[in-house]
Order: C-alpha cells, then structure tokens, then sequence
C-alpha cells in the first residue's frame, strides 16, 4: 500500500509542475485574484512602456508587450467571473473533487486526512463525510477510537475504476 501512495503523491506532484508559471492555475483562481494579476502585469508593462518611450531605445518594448494580451484576457475572465456570481458555485465543485478525490486515491479517511490533502477545513471535511455517508455514498468504519470513511467496495471493478 505505501508503494501506491508513494506513486500516487509523485504523480500530484508532477501535476503541480505543468499548472503553470510559479505554479499558479488560472482555472483555480477566483475572478478578484484573476483582476489583481492581470492588472499588476498590465501596469508593469504600462510603468515600462512610459519609461522605455523616454528613450532611443523604445522599439524594446515591442518584443516584450506581448504579455498585455495573456493579462488582458486573464482581467476579462475576472470581470466576468464577478458579473456572474460564480464565485461559490465553482469553489464548491473544486472542493468536492478534492474530497472525493483524496477518497479515491486514500481509500480510507478521517476528516483530518481531508483537510490535510485539500483546501476543506476539519470541520468543513466533517460535515461533507457525514453528509455523503448519510446519503449512503461512503461505509463508515469505527476502528481505534475514530471514525473512517471509506468509497464502497464493489464486488465486480468497474472498467476504468481503480
């Protein structure tokens, strides 16, 4: 079983790696982070271009300008983000894939080894296993004074499934 786990953290780790510059994703970040980013990157390129047009060297700022666009279109992702509300909603399922894929990867849980592996408090991690085992999605396990919860066994595996 360590074997797994040990495979399955290098494998998040090299997810980590692909998400991007200095390991930040876009798709993650909620509209207000997006708007600050890309008017930060806006405005350096703005400060440069000022001072870069002050001097006989100004064609400079062409090869770099380019990062306007990426940062234009991250800061009209984040406006629209605002207008429409969707800031809840897609945290929401961002959590909830957490949670099911620690499950998934972990086999059995306790609240404190959600919360540890994802973006969910304790008690946060508490009420959502409570809520999937009580709608019967997860078995819950009392072993040694805690409570695991833990995806049903299948009897047949699905294809696909691990």
């Amino acid at each position: 079983m360590h074997g797994r786990l040990h495979a399955v953290h290098r494998m998040k780790l090299g997810a980590r790696q692909v998400r991007g510059p200095f390991g930040l994703d876009v798709e993650k970040m909620s509209p207000r982070g997006k708007i600050v980013a890309a008017l930060m990157v806006l405005g350096l390129v703005a400060l440069s271009g000022v001072f870069l047009a002050l001097t006989p060297v100004w064609w400079i700022f062409t090869t770099y300008f380019w990062i306007a666009f990426p940062a234009l279109g991250l800061l009209g992702s984040g406006i629209a983000g605002l207008r429409e509300g969707g800031v809840g909603r897609v945290s929401e399922e961002i959590r909830e894939r957490e949670l099911l894929e620690t499950l998934r990867d972990h086999g059995e849980v306790t609240p404190a080894g959600v919360a540890a592996e994802t973006s969910l408090t304790v008690a946060e991690a508490d009420r959502r296993l409570r809520a999937l085992a009580e709608g019967g999605h997860l078995e819950v396990k009392a072993r040694g004074g805690g409570i695991f919860y833990a995806l049903w066994e299948a009897e047949g595996r699905i294809a696909g499934v691990k």
